[in-house]
């Protein structure tokens, strides 16, 4: 199946997303805003000074040095009660509302003050260094968009809207299963034929991410008694989706569909034409298991990585209400090297990527690309993208890739 196609599949399995919950504003940090917010205030709901100075006539400055009378003070939280009248200034500081009859702030720099009397040695236009009631929003504003990722920026402005709680997307619950007799969990003695098991800690990465929240169900044998009763114990924690890490395959130890099925999958797809991560799998349970996503991926880590960036990533988005949950993340760069034709298919390199001046990333593939290496996926800060039948390129020729 092309990619573009079992992508497709996998988030139109999304539906209607998880479900809406409200949080104090304090816990929504890379949680998604299931509603456009909407100000509850003006901001500033007065004109404030913008500077520390004296607030005053334009008329009463226009011709320089200029002396007027200093009749009291606005502060921050504290305003000067009464009207300016002509010749009058009120000492005011940064935030403090601007009196009334008053239409712009000097600056305390260009002042000289001798007990109640300020000396105005700078001309200043009217409406200098003064914030308007309204400049940044007014109540009623659509201010944020529903779908919106939060982070700090996005949190400071939902509060000055006036909002303590905010409508978001509960996170997505993603259970993570690692499958077959080879593995052992980092800090175990593995045994002559055993090796360590990584998979689940670069997917729980990307989940945390993307916005959900992982859950490591661990390792199961490979025999079907032992990962039905994984299957079993996943129906029971209320997830989302469940990811299986290897034995997605066909060979005699891949059990892992043939344990599903049993337990009543319902298999949308299974092999992709991409590299790594062809023996990909796709499906879902009835309601009885609350319409349990399925996704299977392959046990070599580099095929886990990238299947877990190109679909499980995606999905996750899909699932909270991110409107650009399936928009193409891959960038323009060009080739360093010359590159071979590809065959049927679409093709995930490792690569290093460095941008030249006027900002084009410069793209090289690492020599060996075999899909169990973490060492060079860890040196890659991008995927150099190929797609199905693509001729052979030479250096300097456009490519497309996607930053790690």
């Amino acid at each position: 199946m092309p990619v573009a196609e079992a992508l497709r599949r996998v988030l139109d399995s999304a539906g209607g997303g998880t479900s809406t919950v409200r949080l104090p504003i304090a816990e929504c940090d890379g949680l998604t805003l299931a509603d456009t917010l909407v100000a509850r205030r003006t901001q500033p709901p007065f004109d404030a000074s913008a500077m520390d100075g004296y607030a005053a006539r334009a008329a009463d400055i226009a011709i320089v040095p200029a002396t007027l009378k200093l009749i009291g003070e606005s502060a921050a939280g504290r305003r000067f009660p009464d009207a300016l009248r002509p010749g009058e200034c009120v000492r005011i500081f940064t935030g403090a509302p601007v009196p009334a009859g008053a239409d712009v702030v000097v600056l305390q720099e260009d002042t000289v003050r001798d007990g109640d009397g300020v000396t105005v040695r700078e001309a200043v236009a009217a409406g200098r260094h003064i914030r308007r009631a309204g400049i940044d929003f007014s109540q009623g504003d659509a201010l944020i968009a529903a779908g919106t990722r939060l982070s700090a920026k996005e949190l400071a402005l939902a509060a000055a809207m006036n909002h303590a709680e905010l409508p978001v997307r509960r996170r997505p619950r993603v259970g993570l299963l690692a499958t077959g007799d080879e593995l052992v969990m980092p800090g175990a003695q593995p045994g002559p034929d055993q090796i360590i098991s990584s998979n689940s800690f670069a997917v729980a990465a990307l989940v945390r991410k993307a916005g959900g929240e992982p859950f490591d169900l661990g390792i199961a044998a490979d025999t079907l008694a032992s990962l039905e009763h994984a299957f079993a114990e996943a129906a029971n924690m209320q997830l989302d989706i469940l990811v299986t890490l290897g034995g997605a395959s066909v060979g005699d130890h891949d059990l892992v569909q043939a344990a599903l099925r049993n337990d009543g999958l319902s298999l949308d797809f299974w092999r992709i034409a991409m590299r790594p991560g062809k023996p990909m799998m796709f499906g879902r349970f009835g309601e009885e298991r609350g319409g349990l996503r399925i996704l299977g991926l392959p046990g070599n880590p580099v095929a886990s990585y990238v299947c877990s960036l190109m679909f499980l990533t995606p999905l996750l988005r899909a699932l909270v209400g991110d409107p650009r949950a399936g928009e193409d993340g891959s960038v323009p760069a060009v080739l360093s090297a010359a590159v071979a034709a590809n065959d049927k298919r679409q093709d995930y390199l490792r690569a290093r990527a460095e941008c030249r001046e006027d900002g084009v990333p410069v793209v090289t593939p690492f020599p060996v690309q075999d899909s169990s290496m973490l060492s060079v996926l860890a040196k890659a800060n991008a995927l150099l993208l190929r797609e199905p039948f693509a001729p052979a390129a030479e250096k300097g020729n456009p490519c497309r890739i996607v930053w790690l």
